[in-house]
């Protein structure tokens, strides 16, 4: 029988079309992968394979290891996804020593070393987990995929678990990735946080090295961190690595650096790896390459700097929710402290409880309840609760709730053997014990928030030590990658035809230009008074009648070009002086008028601003009686590209020829430090150092009591450990307080540095064992505070002490004077006003120096604000390390070296005496040094 058209028409309505199956699957399945697999819930910072690992861990908990195969089969009850991942989940939990103790090989994160069989490694909960992570109590259960156990939906986790240990995961349409943050910081934001005051976190990342997390962005999308490998310079020829980026290996990181030396971008000897338990990766540099430069280029070019870009994405009210890390510590702190609400509630609740049955008790027996006849003739339980009730019904106002039939068949279980014995006296002070601890808990129900900030600084002192910051925080300059490549090819032109590249070798009429990396900018000039700049290729056409090639050094106003051409249209010569900052690449500039014929007469470039004199020769005219004269390039103004210059003649120009080469018209280069970036600049940041040209250097003092001289070179490197940074002057008096190893004295010295080899560190304290620097200054009158301890008795004194009256200045290698016959206890600088005046005081601590910051306030160029003798601080220090406040330190110039070298006049009644041996000091019968 056929169907009506009306049934079909109904049928149809009911079909499902094959795009509305996928789109409803691919929801779910999206759904079930963003909820129930790769992004962790706010509440317990766990992904779901996580959590149920932890959960099964504290099934078979019984204090001892259990084998990791066994945890994995254990979870599999609970995860339905297999071994593998289970298995690697776990040893990334175990990777990260917070939450599981672990034994066997379970790999090295730092070295990409991956962990043993499960069979082979063992593991159990940490004391940290079971006191922070569980509570059954407290914790939502639901079943297991097949219905057979249980297993919680959170933990109720007491501590902010997801920031401490970062998360990664990729889900359908969305990504998380939570960076790692310091423990101990966790703790001390979450008690800020329950204070009031807004949390400011930044990443902690296990494998050490330096972050740059200015541009941070509290976690949230669009955020970056900059992580740099710890690098530091064993010597001139060597540079070792001791700490390595977060998401990099030892094994990648070396990679990257032989990938950067075959493409020609550093140039190293050879690398070695001695990791063992510390990173340690040893980079043998080439002949002749500077470490500095190889530092810059390992950040710019390999793994040694990496970029990380945080995405904090977390599951809430079973949605995905991105949200900043700030906004995630302060829920997880009030999470927490709603737990803590929950489980003193539960706590109260039981010992109200056990009051309860003990009060029930204690009346049970001493009202002889268990004797009356009436309860001992009932013959059902429903008699006995009848009986019971009667009895009990004049004391039901001591109780806090009714009396239930379950009480009651707790007492009628008891045996008659514990009622007999039982022990009024004991009950009472049990009772009390529990009222006590009752008003305990209510007191912090009372003061939850005082309650839980306690919580928190428990589990600091319980478990913060050796939980301390591994990465340095520090502010990133930015690595110019044209500035720190390596000249790896070489250029050639092609003057004629107008040519320039790297693979001209085989052309005709071709000259070596020099060497240039394959990243950087080329400046050609012409004849027709044109440049342009392009990127270095193999070959490429810039215009016939080529004048100067050079590498291109953008934002370069030291290089100063000087230049006559002839207009085409008037035939007037012109001379100029100019520099070329910022261009566009591949755009032709004109320095000329711009007339067709323009030609360029002369034309010198000039690394630093050099000025000659030239002589300009003229052709034979009638009204032309002189057909020479000089030009000379110092008396003309540095303009602008674009300026036309002044007018040398109106009369045709036969040639110009050189006649004397010029000196520099610039003014020396100012020189800042840069405290935050340690480095120096050019920009007016940090502290002064002055101005420096030729051959003049940088002074650096360091903790141990060594020092060395720099370069003024702005890719130069500074140590961490150095406290002094000025620019040298070797007539400047130092004093310096050190202690003698050898001697087991307090010794002080006067002294100029000497001038060494650049880069060469020398001592200027004893090398003995157990010596160490304890103050140095530059001070005109250097002043101390002495605490002595005199005589047998060891009575204690106070002495202040002018340096210069203790010893005259002497060679640095002199070992010095005693500061003082008796026993020293400490020593601190004494900062005066006269000090304060002074242009050459300065003082400084082995903790390292405080500047002020000496950024130009009137917006236009730095060096404009600077006056030539603008101060530079340094800070006092005791013997302790403990700081004072700084003193100011000018540079000094000519004529504060005069005044110096008046000052260190040696005083005509001291008599001039050098200790070579601390030991060897005579002491006359007053007990006075034969010094005075």
């Amino acid at each position: 029988m056929s169907e009506t058209p009306a049934n079909n028409e109904d049928k149809l309505h009911n079909i499902t079309t094959l795009d509305g199956l996928y789109e409803n699957w691919f929801l779910d399945y999206a759904s079930y992968v963003i909820l129930d697999r790769a992004v962790p819930h706010i509440n317990d910072g766990l992904k779901p394979v996580q959590r149920r690992i932890l959960h099964s861990l504290k099934e078979m908990d019984d204090g001892r290891f259990n084998k990791g195969a066994n945890v994995i089969g254990n979870t599999m009850k609970y995860h339905p996804h297999g071994d593998a991942s289970i298995g690697d989940a776990m040893v990334q939990i175990g990777q990260k020593e917070l939450l599981i103790d672990t034994q066997g090989n379970w790999g090295r994160p730092v070295t990409g070393d991956s962990a043993a069989a499960p069979r082979y490694i063992e593991a159990r909960l940490s004391k940290f987990a079971l006191d922070v992570v569980f509570n059954p109590d407290t914790t939502v259960w639901q079943a297991s995929y097949d219905g057979r156990n249980r297993e919680p939906i959170t933990l109720p986790v007491k501590f902010p678990l997801l920031l401490a240990q970062g998360a990664e995961g990729i889900a359908v349409g969305l990504a998380t990735k939570v960076l790692p943050h310091n423990f101990i910081e966790l703790l001390d934001a979450s008690i800020a946080s329950l204070k009031g005051i807004r949390p400011n976190l930044l990443p902690d990342f296990p494998t050490g090295g330096m972050a740059d997390a200015s541009a941070y962005n509290e976690g949230q999308r669009g955020g970056r961190v900059r992580v740099r490998a710890k690098i530091e310079e064993r010597d001139k020829k060597t540079l070792v690595i001791t700490e390595v980026p977060f998401s990099t290996t030892t094994v990648s990181l070396i990679e990257s650096i032989i990938s950067a030396n075959d493409k020609g971008k550093i140039k190293i000897k050879k690398i070695d790896d001695h990791t063992s338990q510390n990173v340690e990766i040893i980079v043998h540099l080439a002949p002749g390459i500077s470490p500095d430069v190889t530092i810059d280029a390992l950040y710019a070019f390999t793994d040694c700097e990496v970029s990380v870009s945080p995405n904090t994405c977390v599951i809430q009210d079973d949605k995905p929710r991105f949200m900043s890390v700030n906004d995630m510590l302060v829920e997880s702190t009030n999470y927490t402290r709603e737990l803590l609400k929950m489980e003193l509630d539960i706590r109260l609740k039981e010992l109200m409880e056990k009051i309860f049955f003990s009060s029930l008790l204690k009346i049970f027996i001493q009202e002889g309840m268990y004797k009356h006849p009436d309860y001992e003739g009932s013959s059902t339980f429903e008699l006995v609760v009848e009986t019971l009730t009667r009895l009990f019904t004049p004391f039901f106002p001591l109780f806090y709730r009714e009396i239930l039939p379950e009480d009651y068949k707790k007492l009628i279980d008891k045996p008659m053997s514990s009622i007999t014995r039982f022990d009024f006296k004991k009950t009472d002070e049990q009772i009390k014990n529990l009222e006590n601890e009752i008003k305990q808990v209510k007191h912090h129900l009372k003061h939850l928030t005082d309650y839980t900030i306690a919580w928190f600084e428990k589990l600091r002192d319980k478990y913060g030590k050796g939980r301390e910051r591994k990465t340095e925080l520090r502010t990133f300059d930015k690595v110019e990658a044209a500035q720190v490549a390596l000249a790896n090819i070489k250029l050639f032109v092609n003057r004629v035809d107008g040519f320039i590249g790297s693979g001209l070798k085989k052309d005709d009429n071709v000259e070596l230009v020099g060497e240039c990396s394959d990243i950087d900018d080329i400046i050609v000039f012409r004849e027709d008074g044109k440049f342009v700049v392009n990127r270095v290729q193999d070959k490429v056409f810039v215009g016939k009648d080529i004048l100067h090639v050079a590498v291109f050094k953008k934002n370069d106003e030291r290089t100063v070009y000087n230049m006559i051409y002839k207009d085409g249209q008037s035939g007037v010569s012109y001379i100029k002086r100019f520099s070329v900052t910022g261009i566009t690449r591949d755009k032709e500039y004109d320095l000329t008028k711009g007339t067709k014929g323009s030609k360029v007469l002369y034309f010198t470039a000039n690394p630093n601003g050099e000025a000659e004199i030239v002589n300009v020769q003229l052709k034979p005219h009638a009204k032309l009686k002189k057909l020479n004269f000089d030009e000379d390039f110092a008396q003309l103004a540095i303009k602008g590209r674009g300026s036309m210059g002044n007018m040398v003649t109106k009369y045709p120009v036969k040639k110009v020829v050189l006649k004397s080469k010029g000196v520099s018209t610039l003014a020396g280069r100012k020189i800042w430090y840069d405290e935050i970036l340690k480095r120096l600049n050019a920009d007016g940041r940090g502290k002064y150092l002055g101005e420096f040209d030729g051959d003049d250097r940088i002074l650096n003092f360091f903790g141990n009591g060594s020092y060395e001289l720099t370069s003024f070179d702005l890719n130069n490197h500074f140590d961490d450990k150095m406290i002094i940074i000025e620019k040298y002057n070797p007539a400047k008096v130092f004093a310096v307080v050190h202690y003698d190893g050898k001697s087991k004295n307090y010794l002080v010295k006067r002294f100029t540095f000497e001038n060494t080899v650049i880069g060469k560190q020398t001592s200027v304290i004893s090398d003995e064992p157990g010596s160490k620097l304890t103050l140095i200054s530059g001070a005109k009158q250097p002043m101390i505070k002495v605490e002595l301890l005199k005589g047998k008795a060891l009575v204690p004194e106070t002495a202040e002490l002018n340096l210069t009256e203790l010893i005259d200045v002497k060679g640095m290698k002199a070992m010095g004077n005693r500061v003082s016959i008796h026993q020293v206890k400490s020593i601190e600088p004494i900062i005066t006003d006269e000090e304060d005046d002074t242009d050459e005081d300065a003082t400084s601590q082995p903790d390292g120096p405080e500047d002020p910051d000496n950024t130009p306030t009137n917006g236009g160029n730095p060096a404009d604000d600077v006056p030539e003798e603008q101060q530079s601080p340094g800070t006092p220090v005791k013997a302790d390390g403990a700081s004072k406040p700084t003193e100011s330190v000018k540079s000094v110039d000519e004529k504060s070296v005069e005044s110096l070298a008046k000052s260190v006049e040696l005083p005509k009644k001291k008599i001039d005496l050098e200790i070579t041996n601390p030991n060897d000091i005579d002491i006359d019968d007053t007990g006075q040094l034969g010094l005075f």
